[in-house]
């Protein structure tokens, strides 16, 4: 992969009239899950990996040089597969494209029928010129966990629909990528046709009203890209989610069902606070509803005891955030070419930071 200095000089901002989005070099580095140990790790040497990191695994029970080998085996092919990630997804894309066959083919493109009344009403209040923060709480249902909110995002036919589609993808012989490190059972939807069609107008036209008033510090306003992706919870798969924080300025995970028990979320603090210093609260997850959120919230999810839940994750970004502090390696980004949205970066010249990030 090509790394790309961050600065005026060549300007090639666009591709087809639209901005061209980049990657941070650190993708290849940073945050790598080690699923045994409950750990993120950065990775730049193994001596830089043995200095920062081997006593505090001898402490989580890598006890053994077998075991210290093991980690550095399963860390070179997250590595591989990380820097060979564009590729192999523009090549499964392809070949879903032309042997998948849609079992409902409708689900692929947004129509207003698919979402709930009341995420509607909600929209159409934040579209209106009196439309506050204030105004928009009384129709939300605010979270113990500070900012976090739910509401009502798809009817349930819908729902039932999609996560048939999903199934049946699932059982097809088209090949299939994990949404990232931490989930084993999930599908990109990107790679499946959804961005288009469903996901990029339902960011724009319905998200972005709400996330304006909601979260105008950290991007809220001017979202310009997502990555978007399903997970499967299931009692002989996964079955919760480690502590972590997103990849993303706003996160919206909704509930797709099916039938399950338990499995509610928590959130802790902004991921600067120390674990010490915070206390989680649990947000319970209804079928056909969403949790709307800060990308550096940290949360995870609890264990299901019985069925099966498949979630829908967005995580939306705002390239004017993410382009002055990487939200992963929490430097200045340092930008590798890659495919549609890429991780939300984009190359802009010095002069635009002050500019208004309103999208129009």
């Amino acid at each position: 992969m090509e790394v790309i200095p961050f600065t005026q000089s060549e300007m090639s901002n666009e591709v087809n009239g639209k901005p061209r989005f980049y990657t941070c070099s650190c993708f290849t580095t940073d945050n790598i899950f080690l699923e045994d140990y409950k750990l993120h790790v950065r990775f730049v040497s193994e001596q830089q990996f043995r200095l920062d990191y081997q006593a505090l695994l001898k402490r989580l029970g890598c006890a053994t040089e077998q075991q210290y080998e093991d980690v550095l085996r399963k860390i070179s092919l997250e590595v591989d597969r990380r820097k060979r990630l564009d590729v192999a997804s523009a090549n499964r894309a392809a070949a879903i494209k032309d042997k998948y066959k849609p079992l409902h083919p409708h689900v692929y493109h947004l129509q207003e029928s698919y979402l709930a009344p009341k995420l509607k009403q909600i929209v159409e209040y934040c579209r209106s010129d009196s439309a506050s923060e204030d105004g928009l709480l009384h129709l939300l249902e605010e979270e113990a966990a500070l900012r976090v909110y739910r509401f009502p995002v798809f009817v349930k036919s819908f729902c039932e629909e999609l996560v048939e589609e999903l199934e049946h993808f699932e059982q097809s012989s088209a090949p299939k990528g994990r949404p990232n490190t931490m989930n084993h059972y999930g599908i990109l939807l990107n790679e499946l046709g959804f961005d288009e069609g469903f996901i990029t107008p339902l960011r724009e036209q319905y998200l972005h009203p709400l996330t304006s008033l909601l979260y105008p510090d950290c991007g809220g306003r001017c979202l310009d890209s997502h990555k978007a992706f399903v997970v499967k919870y299931d009692m002989n798969e996964d079955l919760d989610l480690s502590y972590h924080y997103d990849n993303a300025e706003v996160t919206l995970n909704v509930s797709l069902g099916k039938d399950f028990t338990e499995g509610n979320l928590y959130f802790g603090d902004m991921r600067q606070v120390p674990l010490s210093d915070t206390e989680c609260s649990e947000v319970e997850h209804r079928p056909t509803e969403g949790v709307l959120h800060r990308g550096q919230h940290m949360h995870g999810a609890l264990p299901i005891s019985s069925g099966q839940r498949w979630n829908l994750i967005i995580w939306m970004r705002a390239s004017q955030e993410r382009n002055k502090l990487c939200p992963m390696c929490n430097r200045s980004p340092s930008l590798v070419e890659g495919e549609g949205f890429a991780d939300g970066f984009t190359q802009q010249p010095q002069a635009l930071p002050a500019a208004s990030c309103a999208l129009t």
